[in-house]
């Protein structure tokens, strides 16, 4: 049945391209993904009408119903009938309304799957955020992934832009597969677009109050631009905003109006979000997904902040698909834990390994919890004034739950949490 519904989809969407003929920027990564999804529509929506993947919408079903315009219906026959309706009127009137732009996740789980995605919509830019270990357990090695997310660039045309991540390794590589034009992207000086001068709020700081709040200098081939993003922590958002300004450049957009854009921009939910906890403790919420790059990232960020009042708490649950790497992933975060927090929750089957590996290390404050629920119900009388927490679990393992209890207010929990809506309630 759900090869059956993929076919149908896909030729919807394929007509629905045919008759609207959208530029389309196409992104993919182990990593950063979502973020860097939101950060190019955020620089380009006061330019162009355009349209970007919401929710997970990234795979063989996401992909068309973003370019549809219209929700999953799920098992609801009304639901699907309703597509099928909009789908014919806007095939029989030419609506308007239909976005120039279309901003796409494109996520690979198993070997095929890019191939797949390139034969509903084929993008004008293509944007690769980096190559980790995510899905390992269907691919064996990075090597392999890395194969697999290449596919996106490798099939553009000369006309076409290849965005890359030149810092990492496995990304930059794809320069040379490549026949269209390439832009890369990082802190590296021979990256073509580059951050200089970075700071962060939480540099400036001895204590939890205020972390939030970024500014660099953006350099395009010498010409640079100051950026200030007052509503981001971290350098997935540096790595975003980055990715995003080589996509607004390729469409004549002015590094000054590019700055202005990205001081508008903040995370979406789960990714890196500092939530105000109980006990006036400061919560750094990355329970989106997680793999072993992502929480040494985190963990990375975690370290930099120096504390002058409160302990620093990592609430870390399993890292899921890592397959052979399972054991040696979740061991290197364990190692890195111990040399960042005062006080790890390790959550789950898989996260206990994180928890052995940092006692190892020599982490004496270590305590393990059966599941998210588990570790919700016991963590709060740990956290004390001015603690800063992180949680951050793949989507599995719940560690949203966590950040529900901790959160000082809870019922903004829809509004800034992710997995609130009633499917995974």
């Amino acid at each position: 049945m759900k090869k059956i519904l993929q076919f149908i989809l896909k030729s919807m969407a394929q007509a629905v391209l045919w008759r609207y003929r959208p530029e389309v920027v196409g992104i993919t990564g182990s990593i950063g993904k979502t973020s860097t999804k939101e950060a190019v529509y955020a620089v380009l929506q006061g330019k162009f009408h355009v349209r970007r993947s919401s929710k997970n919408y990234n795979n063989e079903l996401g992909v068309p119903l973003t370019i549809l315009g219209v929700d999953s219906p799920g098992k609801s026959i009304s639901g699907w009938i309703k597509v099928l309706v909009s789908w014919l009127k806007l095939l029989l009137k030419k609506s308007k309304d239909y976005p120039t732009v279309l901003v796409l996740e494109m996520g690979v789980d198993r070997p095929g799957d890019m191939k797949y995605l390139l034969s509903i919509v084929r993008p004008q830019i293509g944007i690769v955020t980096s190559v980790g270990s995510s899905h390992l357990e269907f691919f064996s090695k990075p090597e392999n992934i890395q194969k697999e997310k290449q596919v996106l660039v490798e099939e553009l045309d000369k006309e076409s832009l290849a965005v890359l991540n030149y810092d990492n390794e496995l990304t930059r590589e794809m320069a040379g597969a490549v026949k269209c034009q390439v832009t890369t992207y990082g802190l590296d000086e021979a990256a073509d677009l580059k951050a200089q001068e970075i700071n962060f709020n939480f540099h400036q700081l001895g204590d939890s109050e205020n972390l939030l709040g970024l500014s660099f200098k953006l350099n395009y081939k010498g010409a640079i631009v100051p950026v200030f993003m007052p509503q981001v922590i971290g350098y997935p958002a540096l790595y975003a905003a980055l990715a995003a300004s080589a996509v607004a450049l390729r469409y004549s957009i002015n590094l000054v109006d590019i700055a202005q854009a990205l001081s508008q921009f903040s995370l979406p939910a789960g990714r890196l979000n500092l939530i105000l906890g109980r006990n006036n403790s400061k919560i750094i919420d990355d329970t989106y997904n997680s793999s072993p790059e992502s929480t040494l990232a985190a963990l990375s960020l975690l370290k930099e902040i120096r504390l002058a009042r409160g302990k620093k708490i990592a609430v870390l649950g399993d890292m899921l698909e890592l397959g052979s790497a399972t054991e040696s992933g979740h061991g290197e975060v364990g190692k890195e834990a111990a040399q960042t927090v005062d006080f790890l929750v390790a959550v789950g089957e898989k996260g206990k390994l994180i928890g052995e590996a940092a006692a190892a290390s020599g982490l004496k404050n270590v305590v393990y919890m059966k599941d998210s629920l588990e570790a919700a119900e016991k963590i709060l009388p740990l956290v004390n004034e001015n603690d800063l927490i992180l949680v951050k679990g793949s989507q599995g393992a719940r560690m949203e739950k966590v950040v529900k209890v901790l959160m000082a207010e809870p019922e903004k929990a829809g509004e800034l949490l992710v997995r609130q809506d009633r499917k995974w309630q």
